[in-house]
């Protein structure tokens, strides 16, 4: 698997309506207190279709609207998508029944970030970009689509598991049926780091009924049954289907993905530079909800090589006819 190494320059996001706003970034996930109603900060932001409120848990949330009717919002913990309602006001992600929103444990649902880990391994669980809040450092509206610009830095509770400098910036656009982010992780340390990472994104759909299509003929890692020492095979079928419990990395998969959520919607999944795929489906470890949401992340299952200075970019583009 080819493993990149990008350099790009990245520009100074000080936009004239955050001018006057002070970042949120509370590097600590253990808090001794719930969050504080909205910092007077936030009130600042004018962006026409973008809007900080108060979200489950008190948390921070931010609520993007479209001029045609789309809205998504994303927690600052975390930095997790947790809705995308296109203008008929369906809601094409999903959350977990189980999800706390305590600021303790990440968000179950939604769009998670796996970073700078991907499953388990020498650190927690995925890493911990999905358990730290992320800073608002831009937001505008292009001709009706309202765009946030979200960032993570190290810290000390990043450090203790991973001791590295870096700065995250996180792009996401909402148009009318569309949902689009771009991730730019960039080596902000003196010497080279490695990372793993994923968009573990949930999607609404009838488990049984759902499928995917695009994925035929790739290698892929079968974790069922063993998660541990996974099956190396190869995709035979046209359609990739969720008769029961799946975790399964598609290696080198293509740019374009096509979910059926057996709801009545067709989900294109398009990518740059997310070099793989993963499906899941907990099915019966997860009796409450596994039949409402099937996963489909892409993902770069192996590491990236980064130089100081240097910085990997990847783009994900949801949409739906």
């Amino acid at each position: 698997m080819a493993m990149a190494s990008i350099h790009i320059s990245l520009p100074t996001l000080t936009p004239p309506n955050l001018r006057r706003v002070n970042r949120y970034c509370l590097q600590a996930p253990k808090r001794s207190s719930p969050v504080v109603a909205m910092a007077s900060s936030y009130k600042e932001i004018a962006t026409s279709g973008v809007k900080v409120t108060e979200g489950e848990g008190k948390l921070p949330k931010v609520v993007l609207t479209g001029s045609n009717g789309s809205e998504a919002d994303v927690y600052l913990f975390g930095g997790c998508i947790t809705s995308w309602k296109v203008p008929n006001g369906k809601d094409l992600l999903f959350v977990r029944p189980d999800a706390v929103f305590n600021g303790k444990k990440p968000i179950s649902g939604g769009v998670p970030h796996c970073f700078p880990q991907f499953g388990p391994g020498q650190m927690q669980q995925h890493g911990f970009a999905r358990n730290l809040d992320w800073s608002i450092i831009d937001s505008e509206n292009v001709q009706g689509d309202p765009i946030l610009t979200l960032e993570l830095k190290d810290g000390p509770y990043s450090r203790a598991m991973w001791d590295f400098s870096f700065q995250a910036l996180y792009k996401i656009t909402l148009q009318t049926k569309s949902l689009s982010t771009e991730l730019i992780i960039k080596n902000t340390d003196n010497k080279p780091f490695s990372f793993s990472t994923a968009l573990h994104t949930y999607f609404r759909a009838s488990a049984q009924g759902a499928s995917v299509k695009g994925l035929k003929g790739r290698k892929t890692l079968n974790k069922d049954p063993d998660p541990k020492n996974p099956l190396e095979g190869k995709e035979e079928r046209d359609a990739v289907t969720f008769p029961g419990f799946v975790d399964c990395v598609y290696l080198d998969a293509p740019n374009e993905l096509h979910l059926d959520n057996g709801l009545g919607d067709i989900i294109s999944i398009k990518n740059t530079n997310w070099s793989d795929a993963v499906l899941w489906n907990p099915y019966l470890t997860m009796e409450a909800c596994y039949k409402d949401f099937v996963c489909v992340e892409n993902a770069q299952i192996g590491n990236v090589q980064l130089e100081p200075g240097n910085a990997w970019t990847a783009t994900q583009h949801l949409s739906i006819n």
